[in-house]
């Protein structure tokens, strides 16, 4: 592993490279940083859409489950329009999918942690991750305009330190390439 990734240095730096611009883009234009998500979710969905209509069609897509493929196609199809069509109704519907996975996996953590308690001490610590879960998904149901607005930026905070870190990483995989005359 060591070998491929000194060997690639490169490439880790030129990832980490775009992971700040993009990061340092998101923090100051997380409205953009938004709509190019809600959009880039739009056109997968049509490509998906396109794709699955297409197996249909063609005949590749199984004869006993061929309305069912067709129909997840036209479905796919229409989420796509729709995204495009009202792109703050579909970032309000981005919110709420993960405000619920935040608030469920918050449950989750911590019914883990009464069952973990049994077998190791310190499960408190996934207590409090999951009350925290669980905080921060009503605090996005509470505030949805506010919470897109946060999503934005921390996924912009996220690039920019991701980005930091193969940086780090990629100079101090470089220090591990034999040097040639």
């Amino acid at each position: 592993m060591q070998t491929i990734l000194s060997g690639n240095w490169e490439l880790l730096l030129l990832r980490g490279v775009v992971a700040v611009l993009f990061g340092l883009l998101a923090l100051a234009w997380p409205g953009i940083t938004l709509l190019a998500l809600v959009f880039l979710f739009g056109v997968y969905v049509l490509v998906e859409g396109i794709v699955t209509l297409a197996m249909v069609v063609s005949g590749r897509a199984g004869q006993s489950r061929r309305a069912m493929v067709a129909l997840g196609g036209v479905l796919d199809l229409a989420a796509g329009l729709v995204t495009f069509a009202y792109p703050g109704i579909s970032a309000l519907a981005l919110l709420v999918v993960i405000a619920t996975w935040a608030i469920v996996t918050g449950v989750v953590e911590i019914v883990a942690a009464i069952e973990l308690r049994r077998e190791l001490t310190g499960e408190a610590w996934y207590v409090v991750g999951g009350v925290l879960s669980i905080v921060f998904g009503l605090l996005l149901l509470a505030n949805p305009g506010a919470g897109l607005l946060t999503v934005a930026l921390l996924i912009g905070i996220y690039a920019l330190v991701i980005g930091v870190t193969l940086l780090v990483l990629a100079f101090r995989l470089r220090r591990l390439v034999p040097r040639t005359a």
